[in-house]
């Protein structure tokens, strides 16, 4: 047991160390100036070492939108049963802007490592669309009971992302005073 977790913890370790080495990269030099070997040398491990955690290195900088996606469907999943489907992406909502506010920084720079790419599409750092359904089936879990595919809830979904998305679009484009609070408000907009 002690070494599956000693060995679990390296593993990420390592994989963490190879995102912070792209990452480092890609802004220091434009994505479509490193190659996964930049990567490898960078991050002190073997390309076999990189395949092991990502397909290409895309999926390097698709990285926050990943953590972002686990943040919504790991608290969906577990949100308390009392808390309406409404409450449940508001708060999720908020531990995604929560991340997003402490590596403002960090995307901002691969948001304009995107755009400066040729390779890569200039997509917004954000809660992807296609995933959506996803978590839609993760509150008609909450509802075994209910009607599953809920066109309500696979509206407020859409509706709770999209806000979020333009949260994000504020928030990177410059310094809101309580960046918290815009959220909140925007998000209160959707019931309006």
């Amino acid at each position: 047991m002690g070494i599956t977790s000693l060995r679990d913890r390296k593993r990420e370790q390592n994989r963490i160390a190879t995102v912070r080495a792209a990452w480092t990269l890609f802004i220091e030099r434009g994505y479509d100036h490193v190659t996964v070997g930049d990567i490898c040398v960078a991050a002190e491990i073997a390309p076999r070492t990189f395949h092991r955690y990502f397909a290409s290195k895309e999926d390097v900088v698709a990285e926050p939108v990943r953590e972002m996606t686990t943040i919504v469907t790991e608290f969906v999943t577990g949100a308390p049963a009392g808390l309406s489907d409404r409450q449940v992406l508001h708060e999720a909502m908020v531990r995604v802007a929560r991340y997003v506010v402490e590596r403002r920084d960090l995307l901002i720079a691969l948001r304009t490592v995107a755009q400066q790419s040729s390779h890569l599409k200039a997509s917004q750092v954000a809660v992807r669309t296609d995933v959506e359904p996803d978590v839609a089936a993760l509150l008609d879990a909450r509802h075994p009971d209910g009607e599953p595919g809920q066109w309500r809830r696979r509206l407020l979904v859409g509706c709770t992302t999209a806000a979020f998305r333009v949260w994000y679009e504020d928030f990177l484009r410059g310094d809101l005073p309580d960046p918290i609070g815009h959220l909140e408000e925007i998000l209160a907009a959707i019931g309006s």
